[in-house]
């Protein structure tokens, strides 16, 4: 029987010569498996999975047989898939450096704001958490899990981002232009956000911008409670210092 274009081991198109080479689609099928295991907050069945790619069933189920040979997915007694151990592996070696530099700098802050501190990274228009650290001696805390992302355009982290974009960065932003509280940021060096990402919770973060790694941001999440935003943002602010001088 002929190939199909949802075939996933159809061969890939190569391109006529001088023409950009085309994208893999089952790679890039594969890594939307991945992203969907990411997104979910349970396990998810091949079902799920096929109606979240618009594909058939027969697709996953190849898919995720290769992403378990390496690692990066397992199913549950039930056989529903999750994400592996390989994962975990995988995103230590992502921006290395700036994790190892600020998680000390999230710890101190996490416990002595008693609030969950995070770093956050600029990925193509959307704000990705690379790690978090909640505080040690809190009864309860906001949970905010690695890999979690957001459009730039919402949250303090977004907004401490934006702050610091050039004005040609700043055109290629969904509304061509900074939020306002982006500029505001920019004078007093922090930015909040209230109810935005998450209904309840507020959130504080300042940009952490260092030559030779991805632009980020370090923040706090919490229940909003009427703290004192400057006093948070002004700690923040002298965390980012320290991780920006082990950096250079």
């Amino acid at each position: 029987m002929a190939s199909t274009p949802d075939d996933a081991g159809a061969p890939e198109a190569t391109g006529a010569p001088g023409t950009p080479a085309p994208h893999s689609q089952t790679l890039s099928r594969g890594i939307r498996v991945l992203e969907a295991l990411a997104d979910a907050d349970r396990p998810l069945t091949i079902a799920e999975l096929a109606a979240a790619l618009g594909v058939h069933r027969s697709i996953v189920y190849r898919i995720l047989r290769t992403l378990e040979d390496h690692g990066l997915v397992v199913r549950n007694p039930a056989g529903a898939a999750l994400l592996g151990p390989r994962m975990a592996t995988l995103a230590r070696s992502v921006s290395r450096d700036l994790q190892s530099a600020a998680v000390p700098e999230l710890g101190a802050v996490a416990n002595e704001l008693g609030m969950t501190a995070f770093l956050a990274v600029l990925d193509r228009g959307e704000v990705v958490t690379l790690v978090s650290i909640e505080p040690s001696h809190a009864h309860a805390a906001v949970a905010q899990r690695p890999g979690t992302r957001h459009p730039v355009t919402t949250g303090a982290p977004g907004i401490a981002l934006q702050s610091v974009l050039t004005e040609p960065q700043w055109a290629e932003l969904p509304d061509g232009h900074p939020r306002d509280e982006a500029v505001e940021a920019r004078g007093r060096g922090y930015a909040t956000s209230h109810d935005e990402v998450i209904p309840g919770l507020a959130s504080v973060a300042v940009p952490l911008v260092v030559h030779g790694q991805p632009l980020a941001a370090l923040a706090v999440v919490y229940v909003a409670n009427g703290r004192d935003v400057a006093a948070i943002g002004a700690r923040l602010a002298r965390a980012a210092e320290t991780v920006a001088g082990e950096l250079r």
